[in-house]
């Protein structure tokens, strides 16, 4: 498909800076953040934020509940071949455009100049309600597995939802603390947060394997089917069917599988940004897919009593599968591991977070207040701690509903894959324009076959994760997915409507014209030299050819 790097790519680490600021100039900005990560460290913060065990974990509950075994194994599979589109795709247009900015920037290059501000606008709101939604999806799901843990040793303790909010906000507060101390200290804990998801998730796999008395059979782990959304008995199954529990279930897999754009959003601190930062994008969705289906099938394989795992005392089937197969004393030390995994992945999010933020911010998306680079620490200090408050807010209706985290997870979802597919939608219709701005990674003729399944495939999960998976629907087992996507659809385009549309402009307006274009916005008379050709060949009148 064209993936080998050019020759240009490989020069010395001098050449290659100075041509990541370059290459960020023409799109109007200049170097503020520290480009100090290599593929290496792109790749680990994407594969950091999407933590498979993360999203397994805190979500086993609901899986097993919403499907079972079934569709959890099976549907790992199939939701990892579409997000592997999704990647994909998102990886042309990464290598094309390496900016902080990410989805949202993406499409105010993409689209054409009259629609230009109005998609940034759009696709801007959806991904930071996104990334908003998906720090407090990690970081409430590790606020939850705390006290859960120590139940094990105290099974008096009973946490309150005001106990669980405050342990939420004092992991968002060591978050935010660490971030603010820059790249330095966030290189050395994304080295650490590989290790841990890689060799120590599968050391946890490797000792449950063949530490478990039993292990299911695979009629079990690829057959068994349960439905557990019913609150009085009767579930979702018998109210509609066993292909609604499917569907829904299938949120297990798709919010694990979330995230990835951090290596875009870092791709202004990443060198060789325009080949590293799609590769980060891709392999971290490849190798979690894999990685991901392995821890997976190792839970799932060493449940040793169904009901007890699914009704565990400790309301954490995970910790409850893990204490059947190494006792309390090992399972914690086990659990504890998985819960460092789950506050380096929290970690991460926000670092993404912050930088989608900073960026936006830059645009005029929001006040240019957070539009500040900290000159000790080369961090945007300011994004950051709104972000964390953000974050914080956004986990309160968890005080009065038992399904906020639910909610929670399928907002994450469902607002970075509107963001994801919006870019994607642009540059399929208007593949002309796309094509003069595309990077080393390119498709070439697989790229409009690979756009338009990602865009079907985001189109098919924003629907299925607004529908409610309790029964009966009430007002404590609302999903509120669909009210919050809904305000946050007309909040963006009312406020478009009433008054962004008079001063947001979104990138500069002469930088998205000099991509379409494929002119270097930096030399001098470039950009106004093609557009009078332009015009020439729009009236018809002869070009002048500049002889050799």
């Amino acid at each position: 498909m064209g993936f080998e790097e050019p020759a240009a790519e490989r020069r010395n680490s001098n050449s290659d800076e100075e041509r990541d600021e370059n290459r960020l100039a023409q799109f109007g900005y200049k170097q503020e953040l520290k480009r100090d990560w290599g593929l290496a460290h792109n790749f680990g913060v994407s594969f950091s934020i999407i933590s498979v065990i993360t999203g397994i974990t805190t979500l086993f509950s609901y899986g097993l509940n919403t499907g079972g075994p079934a569709v959890m194994s099976i549907g790992w599979i199939l939701v990892s071949f579409f997000t592997l589109l999704v990647a994909i795709a998102m990886a042309e247009i990464v290598s094309a455009i390496p900016t902080s900015g990410g989805p949202y920037f993406w499409a105010a290059m993409l689209a054409p100049p009259k629609w230009s501000p109005f998609a940034a606008w759009i696709t801007g709101w959806y991904n930071l309600l996104g990334q908003v939604a998906v720090t407090t999806g990690i970081t409430f799901g590790l606020a939850n597995l705390v006290p859960t843990a120590i139940t094990v040793k105290n099974p008096d303790f009973t946490p309150t939802p005001r106990v669980t909010i405050g342990i939420y906000a004092a992991i968002l507060l060591s978050h935010a603390i660490v971030n603010s101390f820059g790249v330095r200290a966030l290189r050395y804990l994304n080295n650490v947060s590989i290790v841990l998801h890689s060799a120590g998730i599968t050391a946890i796999c490797i000792a449950v394997l063949a530490k478990a008395p039993t292990h299911q059979p695979a009629s079990f782990v690829f057959g068994k089917f349960n439905d557990g959304t019913g609150v009085d008995g009767e579930g979702w199954s018998v109210r509609a069917s066993p292909a609604y529990i499917a569907l829904c279930g299938s949120l297990l897999s798709q919010y694990t599988l979330t995230g990835f754009d951090a290596s875009a959003h870092l791709s202004e601190e990443t060198k060789k940004a325009s080949w590293s930062a799609p590769i980060g994008v891709v392999s971290s969705v490849g190798f979690s897919a894999v990685f991901g289906f392995f821890v997976l099938m190792a839970f799932l394989f060493s449940i040793q009593d169904f009901d007890r795992t699914l009704d565990s005392a400790y309301g954490q089937p995970v910790l409850q599968i893990l204490v059947d197969v190494t006792g309390e004393d090992g399972a914690l030390v086990l659990f504890s591991l998985i819960m460092v995994c789950v506050w380096h992945c929290g970690l991460f999010s926000m670092t993404s977070n912050s930088r989608m933020m900073f960026a936006f911010a830059r645009d005029g998306g929001i006040h240019p207040f957070f539009h500040k680079v900290d000159e000790r620490f080369r961090s945007p200090i300011r994004a950051i701690w709104l972000a964390a408050t953000l974050s914080f807010i956004l986990a309160l209706p968890s005080l009065g509903s038992s399904v906020a985290f639910a909610a929670a997870t399928s907002i994450a979802t469902i607002g970075l894959y509107i963001s994801y597919g919006l870019p994607i939608l642009i540059g399929l219709v208007y593949q002309d324009s796309f094509k003069s701005m595309k990077g080393p990674f390119n498709l070439k003729g697989f790229s409009r076959p690979i756009a338009g399944a990602a865009c079907a495939w985001i189109c098919f999960i924003t629907v299925v994760f607004c529908l409610p998976t309790a029964n009966p629907v009430t007002s404590e087992t609302l999903n509120y997915t669909v009210v919050a996507v809904g305000i946050l659809s007309i909040g963006a385009l009312g406020s478009w409507f009433l008054w962004a549309h008079r001063w947001f402009t979104g990138p500069a307006a002469e930088v998205a014209e000099a991509m379409r274009l494929g002119v270097d916005i930096t030399e001098p008379g470039a950009l106004e030299e093609r557009e009078k050709e332009e015009r020439k060949l729009a009236t018809g009148s002869p070009v002048e050819v500049p002889s050799e």
